[in-house]
Parts: C-alpha cells; structure tokens; sequence
C-alpha cells in the first residue's frame, strides 16, 4: 500500500482528542460523545456498502432493517422486557420516536405529564403540537408517584385524562436520579389504571457506573400495551448516525411507522450498526464508555468540590450529567450568560422547566462531564468558578487561586 494512503489510513483509525485553549470554549452544554469514544466503524461501513449494497443503497422498510428490529428485540428481552422484533419500530433516534408518538396521540389542547425538572429537548418537541403541560415534583428518587395520583384522579373526575406521562427513570435528564423499583412499579400500575400511555425515554440506560440495575418501566409493562420505551445507539455508540427505536404495542408502532415521512430510516446507518452488534463488539464498547465516563463524572464532581463547595448537586451512578443547585444570589441563567463569556458553556436550568412560573427556575444549571477531556473539565470548572465569583457571591471564593 502507498505510503500516502498507509498515512490516511492511520489518520482515520486515530481517535480524535478534544484539546481546548485559554481561548477554546469548553462544552459542559450538550450530550455529545466524548471524542476519544467514537468506535472505528470502516469496517462495517465498508461491507454495507460492498456486500450489502442493494439494501443499503434502497429505501429501507417503514419499520426498520428487520434483522435490526431482531437484534434490538432480542437486546431488550436481555434486559427483561418481554418483546419480540414486530414491538420495535426503528427511527431516526429517540427524538425521533417522542415525535412519532406525540404526531399520533395528541390533538390541540391535550395535556402531557413530564416531571419538573424535564429534558428540555423535549419540551419543544410536545409543545409543538399543542399540548399544555402537567408538571409533577420529583425528589432524590425521580417522579413523586403520589403527587402524579393525585393529579391523575383529578384530570379522570374532570374527564380530561393526558395523552400521555412522559419520564426518564434512569440517570434522568437532567437531574441524573434513577427511579427505585418500587416507584416504578406504582408508576406502571397508575398508567394502567387509569389507561394512560407511559413513555419511557431512556438514553442512558446501559451507561451505568456503578450499583445493580434497576428494572426497566417497559420490562414491568404488564401486558405490552402500557409502556412504550424510547432507545437510541446514540449514547454508547454514535450520536451523527441517528439510530434509534420505539418499543411498544405491534398496532401502535404500525400507526407510528405510517407516519413517518423518510420513507424509512436510513437503511445504511442500520446496516452499519447491527454488523457492529452482531460482531459481538458492542459489550467491550460499552465497558469502555462506562468506564471513560466514570473517570469523566468523577473528575468533575472532583472538581467542583474544591472550586464551587457551595454549590450542591446529587451524584448520579450513570449518564452524561451533573444539575448544580446554586447558592442563595445567583441565578442560574445569568450565570449561564457569564459563563459563556468566561469560555464554558453550561445551560441554564430555566430551559429544563415546561412552564414560567416555577420558582425553581433560576437556581440550577446542567454540566455535561461526556464531551470535555479530563484536562477540559478541570479548566472548564475553574471557568465556571470565575464566572460566579464575577457575580459578586461566595459561591467560588478562592476560584481565582485554584
């Protein structure tokens, strides 16, 4: 081989290392892969364009490559679920799948139930088809079942049941709290009395540092029919191929297939995906993501402890984040504005709540520890810390000398 083509070769197999500057911004904001994660996929991407070319290069069927929807099934069932291919519609990742299920079963004017706080990505997303939100608290163990009875008993007098209770049980976005067995159960149990759709989104649920795994909402769905769970490759795999999956009712997954408009989700991401799980790849892969971002979190919390000692927060045992409880004086969305200023950008906990008028809104903020280097988040905290001592607290005393 060329010494020129040995030399792209290498560049193409090197992972690719975030390095920052003191004029680099660092991002504490997104769910991005850590760079140095990305899984050298040549070749898979090479044989789903030579050997399976004529699959790959077609439109893909509405529901999924079906040896995909057989591995993600199979995968599932692994994990307890009780599914086989025909409860797994895949799409162009989760949001994907929210968006299909909110297209499906909301009209003008229905109420959806999230927690507060909420994945702010999926705030929009409902919103658009103009639903009104149903905030239910949450605490250090996810949902608070009682306050959704309540709200439940209430919307079932009135006659106004939501369309559907929308949740991240594990390592949940962004607070990182995984719900108890125990509240999932009673979860489950209050969608089914009162007949109302759970969604599951659940992301992070294979990217888990430590402890036993919790069941999952989907593997206590009772009869198939309660729980729909929303997967993505994206978070141990790839977040740029946008694979990802609708777990649920065969008749409900068929009406959410005949809405989609690709003409089928990209049949060679598929491809490329399941050569990589069938190979048996994806076990070392996600031991390595856990344990990258294990050292990831930690450093973080690390950091945090000695730069900004007033700020509070709940260490999760999984996920891609940290939600900042800030001290009395500062409020989160200026912090935000300052921070960015200062080279880091983190996201202002305001975005994370679905409606105005939550008194929390300007006391937290949400740091990523998946995308920065182990270098970047040291830096990136001494940022952070600087950037609220600007705001004239003791919140960062001492930031300026760490």
């Amino acid at each position: 081989m060329p010494s020129v083509l040995l030399a792209r070769r290498a560049t193409q197999l090197s992972p690719v290392m975030p390095t920052s500057s003191a004029h680099d911004k660092i991002a504490f904001d997104s769910g991005h892969a850590f760079p140095g994660l990305l899984p050298d996929l040549t070749a898979e991407a090479d044989d789903a364009l030579s050997r399976f070319r004529a699959e790959t290069l077609q439109y893909a069927p509405r529901p999924g490559l079906p040896e995909l929807r057989e591995w993600i099934a199979g995968h599932m069932a692994e994990d307890g679920a009780r599914v086989t291919a025909e409860n797994v519609l895949v799409t162009n990742g989760a949001k994907h799948a929210l968006e299909l299920v909110c297209r499906l079963t909301i009209d003008e004017g229905d109420s959806v139930i999230v927690t507060t706080p909420t994945y702010f990505s999926a705030i929009p997303i409902i919103r658009s088809y103009g639903a009104t939100f149903v905030e239910v608290p949450q605490d250090r163990e996810g949902m608070d079942v009682d306050a959704l009875a309540q709200v439940l008993d209430r919307a079932a007098a009135a006659g106004r049941l939501p369309k559907f209770i929308y949740n991240v049980p594990d390592f949940h976005n962004p607070t990182g709290v995984t719900m108890p067995v125990e509240r999932r159960r009673a979860l489950v149990e209050l969608a089914v009395r009162h007949r109302v759709l759970l969604v599951e989104d659940s992301p992070y649920r294979k990217v888990r540092f430590e402890g036993r795994s919790v069941p999952s909402l989907k593997s206590l769905d009772p009869d198939g029919t309660a729980v729909i769970q929303l997967g993505t490759f994206s978070k141990l795999l790839a977040p740029g191929l946008r694979v990802g999956w609708a777990a649920g009712a065969p008749e409900l997954l068929a009406r959410m297939a005949q809405l989609k408009t690709d003409a089928g989700s990209c049949p060679l991401t598929q491809r490329v995906i399941l050569e990589f799980c069938a190979a048996g790849r994806l076990d070392a892969h996600t031991a390595r993501v856990q344990e990258t971002y294990r050292a990831h979190r930690d450093r973080m919390v690390r950091a945090l402890a000695q730069a900004m000692p007033e700020v509070s927060f709940q260490v999760p045992n999984g996920g891609y984040y940290l939600w900042l409880a800030l001290p009395a004086g500062i409020d989160g969305d200026e912090l935000a504005r300052r921070a960015g200023d200062a080279g880091v950008i983190v996201i202002a906990g305001s975005k994370f709540f679905a409606l105005g008028g939550n008194e929390q809104r300007g006391r937290f903020i949400r740091v990523a520890f998946s995308h920065a280097g182990l270098d970047d988040i040291d830096e990136g905290v001494r940022r952070l810390a600087a950037a609220a001592h600007s705001l004239g607290t003791g919140a960062a005393a001492g930031a300026a000398a760490s």
